[in-house]
């Protein structure tokens, strides 16, 4: 961590040791508040949720990672037999197009549903238009911050708890619920459809988008 002086040229000078540590601590001080104010969320959703008594022994496990997230969801695609929908940020279609995208098209190929809700931005058309090239249904949610998530055969789901993730790598910490839920799965289901009456086809955004873009000069 370094200090830029205001002249010029500008000279930078290392901090000090006690303010560059204080400053990691805010960093990831703020980053404990977030991941408290999302579990606050989910206990809230719980509590307005009211989930009947069932005999069902559901499992639930927390992912840890990106690299555990793409190896949990490569294994559910090879046994989904009816549909898989998801709410997700932009850039995880881009692991989805580089991990999945064979796997979603022989789902696709054999009778499957991919549906999927997102906010579509420039740098994304290439790839969101990769899958729906595919078969996939793409719609476009603007700048969407609710809660993240994915349903496969309205019974495995996943549910992120922090899903800050900023690059191509397996290594960003994505943590998510994973669970085999079905009480659940139907109550995030609800959940999807109501986004998905929201959200506007994919193909519309990218024109929209596309229309924008300044010509080259």
């Amino acid at each position: 961590m370094v200090n830029p002086s205001l002249e010029s040229p500008t000279i930078y000078a290392a901090a000090e040791l006690d303010i560059a540590l204080d400053m990691a601590l805010k960093k990831h001080e703020s980053e404990l508040r977030e991941m408290e104010r999302r579990k606050q969320e989910l206990q809230e959703l719980s509590k307005q949720q009211r989930f009947e008594q069932s005999e069902e022994i559901s499992t639930f496990k927390i992912i840890k990672g990106m690299r555990e997230t793409v190896n949990v969801t490569l294994s559910d695609v090879a046994l989904l037999e009816d549909e898989w929908v998801s709410v997700v940020p932009a850039i995880l279609t881009v692991f989805s197009s580089l991990y999945l995208m064979e796997n979603n098209k022989q789902f696709i190929d054999r009778g499957g549903t991919i549906r999927f809700i997102t906010d579509i931005t420039r740098p994304y058309i290439k790839v969101v238009q990769q899958h729906l090239d595919v078969g996939a249904e793409v719609r476009h949610l603007d700048k969407y911050t609710g809660l993240l998530f994915s349903v496969k055969d309205r019974k495995f789901c996943e549910l992120a708890i922090n899903a800050d993730v900023k690059h191509i790598s397996l290594s960003e910490p994505l943590i998510a619920l994973w669970t085999d839920n079905s009480t659940y799965a139907e109550y995030l289901m609800s959940t999807f459809e109501i986004l998905w009456e929201q959200a506007i086809p994919a193909a519309q955004r990218i024109e929209e988008l596309l229309k924008d873009e300044p010509p080259n000069v």
